[in-house]
This record gives structure tokens, sequence and C-alpha cells, in this order.
């Protein structure tokens, strides 16, 4: 049984920071990639974070970099997204992502969403 389950969302004001966690089981978590989403209301989905199996190599969307940190404990089968110096436009769900990642590409059926963790960025 796949689970995700995020933690950490909530109301901040501007210029505070979060720190949301994922609590991955039911897969092997150390094989997988892990990203986390955010969707915004009347906005598609955009990626924020990534970061490999090996946890040695990251890659940020573009309006977080510098802000955010991702991370990952494989030991605790957990990621980690840590938000500094958020902005209002950071509000959104925010949804963790694992996927198997081969020579072929990100696997169409191993990937799995949690349900997502609401951010609220306002004074």
């Amino acid at each position: 049984q796949v689970q995700l389950v995020e933690s950490g969302g909530g109301l901040v004001q501007p210029g505070g920071s979060l720190r949301l966690s994922c609590a991955a089981s039911g897969f092997k978590f150390s094989r997988y990639t892990m990203s986390w989403y955010r969707q915004a209301p009347g906005k598609e989905r955009e990626l924020v974070a990534t970061i490999i199996s090996a946890g040695g190599s990251t890659n940020y969307g573009d309006s977080v970099k510098g802000r955010f940190t991702i991370s990952r404990d494989n030991a605790k089968n957990t990621v980690y997204l840590q938000m500094n110096s958020l902005k209002p436009e950071d509000t959104a769900v925010y949804y963790c992502n694992a996927v198997l990642v081969t020579g072929l590409g990100p696997s169409s059926k191993y990937v799995y969403w949690g349900q997502g963790t609401q951010v609220t960025v306002s004074s």
C-alpha cells in the first residue's frame, strides 16, 4: 500500500519560513526520484523542486531558486522542502511526488502522489 503524506503547511507571513515534510511508505523510497509540485487557484500545477534517489543532484523552478531547498533522508523515507523568504505568490497546495526513473525515462507506472498540504503566505 503506497502512501505519501505531506505535513508542515500552514499560514505564514511574507518573509517567513516553513518546512514541509513528505513521509513515504509502501515502495522502495531510496530508488525513487522525489519532487515537490504546487498548484495555486486558477493556475496549472508547476514543478517546485526535484531531488534524485541518491540525493546528490537537485533542480528548482526559477521562481524558487535561492529561497527553497529540497532534501531527503532515505533512512527515514522522508523528503523535505525548506521554504524561506516566502512571498504571497508562493501560496498554493504543495504536493509530494515519487517517480521511478530509468534509462528509458520517467516511469508511467511507478509514479505516486500525496494528498497535498496548503501553504498560505499572507499578512
